[in-house]
Order: C-alpha cells, then sequence, then structure tokens
C-alpha cells in the first residue's frame, strides 16, 4: 500500500500533505532515514496541499478532545473531503495519520484508506520536525506558542469535568489517614513507655491512647497533681469522677522514678503533638466521610467510607472501579495471593479489601465466600451507579445494603431475597415521587432494568410452538402460566438441587408403579380371552 497523502494535526489547525513516490525498501536505509532530518531533502518527499488553521483556542481545543478520543470533527471532515476525491481505481487515495483511532473514524466516514505503518510515522515525524518552514503563513515561534497554550487548556480540561466530584481528593485522604492510623498508635505506644518510668500506674488507668497523651500533659510532674486540679482531670476524663480520684490517689503512691525539668518538658512536647494528630485524624476522619458522600454515596451506604475509599484508592478511580467485572471487585487488594495460588494450583483468595466489610464477618465460615462473590456484585453496581448518574444518591446504596442483609438472612433461615430488579425499581419510584417529575424519561410504570428474557418474536417456528401447546395440554397449565413460572427460577444451592432430582426419581418410580398396576388387569383380560380364543379352536378341531 503506497501512501498518497498525509494528514499532520498540530496545535495551529489541520494539515494535508501530498506525499511523493518512494520505495519501501529504500526508505529503511540509514541515507534515507538521514535524509528527513535535512529540509531540503525532505521537501521532495512531501508538498503542501492544504492548511486549515483554527479560528480560536476554543475550536483548537475541541478538535484536541475529539482526537483524543477518535470521534471525526466536522471540521476535518469538510476539510478531507474538499481536498482529497473519493477512492477509485483510477486515483485511490491512502491517507497516513499518526492515530489509528482517528484513522479507524476516517475510514468507516469517509471510506479513504488508512496507513499507520513505519513509514507513514517517519513522514509525520519529519513534517512535525520541519513544521514551522512546510506550514504557510506561521512564524517560528507561532507553533510552539500554540503548542503550550493548548497544552495547558487541553490539561485544565481533562481535570476539570466536576470540581465537587473529584475522585482524587478521596485517594490522598485515605492513604494519609492509613498512615496517621499506624504514626498515631507508634507515637501512643512511645509516649507510654516514656511516661511509665515516671507514673506507670496511669496506662493501667487510662487505656484509650488520645486520652493518655491528653491526661499525660495535663498532669506532668505528678507531684504536682492535687485536689485543686481535679475538677480539669474529670472533664478530661470524660466526666469520670471515680476515675480522676482513683488517678490522684495512684499519683500520690506511685513508684515511678522522678524526672528532671528537661525531660519533662520534652515528655510534655512530645504529648502535645500525639494530642494534634489524633484531632487531626478526627477531622480527616469526617472530611472523608463528607467527600464520600457526594462523590460516592451509593458505593458509602453499602460498604461505609473507609472500605469504600480503599476500594477506589487500590482501582485507582471511581472511573476504573466502575469498570472492574465483580469477580475483580471481589479478590482487589488481594493480588499477591491470588497470583501464588495460581502459580502454586491452590486454592485462590474468596475475598480482598471487602474482608473488612461487616458483612463478611458476620457470615458463617460456610457461607463467607458466597457473601463475598454476592456483596462484590453489588459494589459493582453501586460504583457504576455513582460514577455515570448526574445527580447520585444514596439511596440504590441502602437498596443494595438490604438486599445484602436479606441474602445473609437466607443463608441463616432460608427465606427467599427480593430480586435486583424489583429493588432498583422501587428505589427509582421513590426518586420519582420525590421528584414529582412525570418526564418521558423516567418511565417508572415500564421496567427499571433490562431482564435476559427475550422478547417474543414475531415469526417463529411453528413446531416449536406445537411442541409447546402439546407440553401445556399435556401438564393442564396455561402458557402464561409456565413462562411466569420459568421467568422467577430461583438459583438453588447443590444440596437443593440433589433433593429436588431425588423426589424427581422417586415420583417417576411411583408413576411407573402406577402404569403397571393399571395396566396388569387390563393384561389378565387379554390373556383370558386368549385361552378361550384356543379352547374354542381346539374343540372345533375335535369335532370335525
Amino acid at each position: 500500500m503506497t501512501v498518497t497523502h498525509v494528514l499532520f494535526e498540530s496545535a495551529s489547525g489541520y494539515a494535508i500533505f501530498e506525499a511523493k513516490l518512494s520505495e519501501d525498501i529504500a526508505s529503511k536505509s540509514k541515507v534515507v532515514q538521514d535524509s528527513f532530518n535535512d529540509l531540503a531533502k525532505f521537501g521532495k518527499m512531501v508538498s503542501l496541499m492544504s492548511f486549515s488553521p483554527f479560528k480560536s483556542a476554543a475550536q483548537a481545543l475541541e478538535n484536541a478532545n475529539d482526537v483524543s478520543e477518535g470521534i471525526l470533527n466536522e471540521h476535518l471532515k469538510n476539510l478531507l473531503e474538499l481536498n482529497l476525491s473519493k477512492t477509485s481505481k483510477k486515483s485511490p487515495v491512502t491517507l497516513a495519520v499518526s492515530d489509528p483511532l482517528i484513522g479507524k473514524s476516517i475510514k468507516d466516514e469517509l471510506g479513504f484508506q488508512i496507513d499507520v505503518s513505519e513509514k507513514s510515522q517517519d513522514l509525520i515525524r519529519g513534517i512535525r520536525l520541519h513544521a514551522s518552514k512546510l506550514l504557510k503563513g506561521l512564524q517560528d515561534d507561532d507553533l510552539t506558542k500554540a503548542q503550550l497554550g493548548l497544552g495547558h487548556s487541553y490539561s485544565r480540561s481533562k481535570l476539570k469535568f466536576n470540581v465537587n466530584r473529584v475522585d482524587n481528593m478521596i485517594i490522598q485522604a485515605i492513604a494519609l489517614l492509613d498512615q496517621l492510623d499506624k504514626d498515631v498508635n507508634l507515637f501512643s505506644m512511645r509516649i507510654r513507655e516514656w511516661y511509665g518510668y515516671h507514673f506507670p500506674e496511669l496506662v493501667r488507668l487510662v487505656p484509650d491512647n488520645h486520652q493518655y497523651a491528653k491526661v499525660a500533659k495535663f498532669i506532668g510532674d505528678k507531684d504536682t497533681l492535687d485536689e485543686e486540679k481535679l475538677p480539669e482531670l474529670t472533664t478530661l476524663v470524660e466526666d469520670d469522677s471515680t476515675l480522676a480520684q482513683n488517678i490522684l490517689d495512684a499519683a500520690r503512691g506511685s513508684m515511678g522514678s522522678a524526672l528532671s525539668e528537661i525531660d519533662m518538658l520534652n515528655i510534655s512536647a512530645f504529648a502535645t503533638r500525639v494530642v494534634s494528630l489524633s484531632e487531626y485524624r478526627k477531622s480527616l476522619i469526617s472530611y472523608l466521610s463528607e467527600k464520600m458522600n457526594s462523590v460516592a454515596p451509593s458505593l458509602t451506604a453499602l460498604l461505609g467510607e473507609r472500605v469504600g475509599a480503599r476500594l477506589i484508592s487500590h482501582a485507582g478511580s471511581l472511573t476504573n472501579l466502575s469498570k472492574y467485572p465483580a469477580s475483580t471487585v471481589q479478590i482487589l487488594g488481594a493480588e499477591k495471593a491470588l497470583f501464588r495460588a495460581l502459580k502454586t494450583k491452590g486454592n485462590t483468595p474468596k475475598y480482598g479489601l471487602l474482608y473488612h466489610s461487616t458483612f463478611i464477618g458476620r457470615a458463617g465460615p460456610k457461607h463467607k465466600g458466597r457473601i463475598s462473590r454476592f456483596l462484590a456484585n453489588k459494589c459493582s453496581i453501586a460504583s457504576r451507579i455513582d460514577c455515570y448518574t448526574e445527580n447520585p444518591t444514596p439511596k440504590f446504596g441502602e437498596a443494595l445494603r438490604a438486599q445484602v442483609e436479606e441474602r445473609l438472612a437466607f443463608f441463616e433461615t432460608g427465606a427467599p431475597p427480593s430480586k435486583n430488579a424489583d429493588a432498583i425499581r422501587k428505589v427509582m419510584e421513590d426518586l420519582a415521587l420525590e421528584d414529582g417529575d412525570d418526564d418521558e424519561e423516567m418511565d417508572v410504570d415500564g421496567p427499571a432494568l433490562t431482564t435476559l428474557e427475550p422478547e417474543p418474536k414475531e415469526k417463529k417456528d411453528k413446531k416449536s410452538k406445537d411442541k409447546k401447546k402439546r407440553k401445556a395440554d399435556d401438564m393442564d397449565v396455561d402458557e402464561d402460566e409456565e413462562d411466569d413460572h420459568s421467568a422467577k427460577k430461583v438459583k438453588l444451592s447443590k444440596e437443593e438441587k440433589k433433593a429436588l432430582k431425588k423426589a424427581k426419581k422417586e415420583a417417576a418410580k411411583a408413576e411407573a408403579a402406577a402404569a403397571e398396576e393399571a395396566a396388569s388387569p387390563k393384561k389378565e383380560k387379554k390373556d383370558k380371552k386368549e385361552k378361550k380364543e384356543k379352547k374354542e379352536k381346539k374343540e372345533k378341531k375335535n369335532k370335525e
């Protein structure tokens, strides 16, 4: 395939070049490759047919977005139609493009042959190198300025989809929160150990880390603790006057060693830092909760803020999480265990980050894997609802959470859980009632979700219809009832399936036995008839 034309997309506009004939074998030689860097030699390989500059920065940004997504913009389409004749046997057009996605769109819309081979890329590279000289009406700095401006606006447009729903903040917040948990625990152990030299009895009386740091900072030197400080100490230990009195008594009879003033200052400064970190951690939790409820309310209602945030962080973004199938969501965070199991041909993990959910802990040992799979399915639905709805709401998450609760109850008691389509339809009806919208867009009477039942075709095979009729007549059941029964099939466990099979076999045996019993009197009558006929024949023979 010989390239006849080259499409060059730049920050200033689109350009179409005519490619001169060249040999494919010669183009791979070093001499030809070096000639791309020389404008005098490269100018003989291509010649400018048309250059269409963008009218404004907004138009340039629109075209850049379209090219990146593989969409053929109207501006580019008009340029190609105007300058390139349609493909024919006499004058075939083969267009060299840099991106296969935009090439496919051009081929589908306009029918031109597209080439994205190495030779085409070399030509485009040469044009890019000498663009300021080859494109007419451009100065040396114009192209650089246009590239810089377009680069900034393109990056800004990609980041600024919706400021309130930026999931990058969630990823950073959950990473910081996990780090703070480790740090606060480590520092709390250090302050306990350090202050324990002076007042060892306090560790047993105040087990909470945050409260211990506050009390240690307040008391300082235990010898200075007296009755006057008791009201303030009571406030620090959540108004527990008995505990405050016990701390005072323990301080008076403490076995701890005395510390110098400089040591006490260092311990006090460190206790202040631990307290401030603990308080910041609390404010960070409330910030994460607020952010999760605005970005992914359904996922938050289903799993909680921290588990939902960890899933988003591990996937990279909410969009990435929504694209994952439920099987991937189930083992997110257990990749090492999965690949180790695949390598050693052992059992694959049942759950990853989902293990931190309360549902897994509440399920019995036998049902942990099944509830994990079911929960991953619901997480996948919730993340897609959050990602692709314009006005996300926690109601879908609450409905999905109720379904998981029902599934837990089903494992324990055997009560049948509700269908997913019914749960979602109910939420959509509630939302429609709240909004008071009677728009055609939200058709509440119609099915909320597509079901797996195919619509009846107009032209059906006559044989299948007859078979279905015969079956319905034999069972004395209407076709509609039969359809309803088949539509309401429930997935059964292995034990239930075995029990059903056993019951069917017993029923079949009973039917066969009944048929034999019904047939036995008829058989006896037949035998008697045959004997009678034989007797009569013998008598006739004897008479003769």
